[in-house]
């Protein structure tokens, strides 16, 4: 840099410098910003909710979480269910369910685990939001029990709003009849390794609505139609499921 240019440069650092006393200095009402600090990011507040397969035979879906107010309802016993909770308790497929989650207004953040979660197994899924978003936060779970035509399981809007960091909450879910498929047990209309088909639209369940689920009944126990050995009966609880605050 030749002499010229370290002058202009100099004159333009003292100019710039003068500008900026100048601009701290004012008296003018209301006075211009004299700093550019980045203000400190917005504190946040997480939760580790972590499904614990129960079961002897029956693998879970990868779990939907949904982080959400009070108003948003996953499931409700008595009550059918939507075409993406369908989805989910016939085929483990959790895409549309959580697609319906986000657009609803009083859900924050939706999450889904990445794999499905084998017996005796486990799985941790996090959900982030701001922690002024806490009060009235309810956590919801949902999974399906592959090894059958509609059974499910989770949790249910669980009030997490007073959980301090640390805190632990522990429940047992048992295992829901969707009332969107006929319990068949046939392998033409089961999605996991017993059978291969997963969502169906019809729904030829007369039912048409969330119950307890009767349990697998299987060929063993002289079910004609059954491609179910004893091994995928279950008994309840069929799941644990943890959540912690971490942040």
């Amino acid at each position: 840099m030749n002499f010229q240019m370290q002058k202009t440069l100099r004159l333009f650092l003292v100019m710039s410098s003068a500008f900026l006393l100048f601009a701290c200095s004012s008296d003018s009402n209301p006075p211009p910003p004299c700093s550019t600090a980045t203000p400190p990011p917005p504190a946040m507040a997480s939760f580790e909710v972590t499904v614990f397969n129960l079961t002897n035979a029956q693998p879970l879906s990868p779990a939907a979480v949904i982080a959400h107010q009070d108003g948003y309802v996953l499931f409700s016993v008595g009550a059918p269910v939507s075409v993406g909770f369908e989805d989910m308790a016939e085929g483990g497929d959790n895409t549309a369910l959580l697609a319906e989650a986000d657009a609803d207004s009083v859900v924050m953040v939706t999450e889904s685990g990445a794999a499905p979660i084998g017996p005796a197994g486990s799985e941790t899924v996090t959900v982030t939001m701001l922690e002024s978003e806490l009060p009235g936060l309810r956590i919801s779970v949902g999974t399906m029990l592959v090894n059958t035509n509609d059974a499910f399981t989770g949790l249910n809007a669980m009030s997490v709003e007073s959980m301090a960091v640390g805190d632990v909450i522990t429940v047992l879910g048992v295992a829901y009849d969707a009332g969107t498929e006929a319990d068949t047990e046939s392998a033409a209309t089961i999605p996991g390794p017993a059978g291969g088909e997963g969502f169906n639209a019809a729904r030829d369940d007369q039912a048409d609505r969330v119950s307890m689920h009767s349990g697998v009944v299987s060929q063993d126990d002289g079910f004609a139609t059954s491609d179910l050995s004893e091994q995928y009966r279950f008994d309840n609880p069929v799941v644990q499921i943890s959540i912690e605050r971490t942040d």
